[in-house]
């Protein structure tokens, strides 16, 4: 991979590791934080190598809040597990309420 590509997946995982307990992001809000609005492929591969980093990649979702990184974690229920360990209610694969657990990074920060 380029350096250029490697350092924006350390941009990423530094926002994501900033995303509160309880909460979660999208894909693009954090593409956007970062100045790359129509990168959120590239934040999702960001999330798909996190693995072993220290980030919490089951707090990124898609903007409509559906779990579409899950098959990325091991055990196939594991993402809706951990979100719902925070408190996150999550039915068919879509965190509900997702306005109100939703954190952008662009407000918060």
């Amino acid at each position: 991979m380029h350096q250029e590509t490697l350092n924006f997946f350390d941009k990423v995982y530094d926002v994501a590791r900033l995303i509160p307990y309880g909460k979660v992001t999208s894909y693009g809000a954090i593409a956007k934080y970062l100045g790359a609005v129509r990168s959120a492929r590239m934040v999702g591969y960001a999330m798909n190598g996190s693995v072993g980093k220290d980030v919490p990649a089951h707090r990124v979702v898609n903007r409509n809040g559906l779990l579409t990184g899950k098959q990325h974690f091991d055990g196939t229920n594991l993402m809706q597990q951990l979100l719902e360990s925070e408190g996150i209610k999550v039915i068919d694969n879509q965190v509900q309420d997702f306005g109100k657990v939703f954190w952008d990074p662009g407000k918060e920060l």
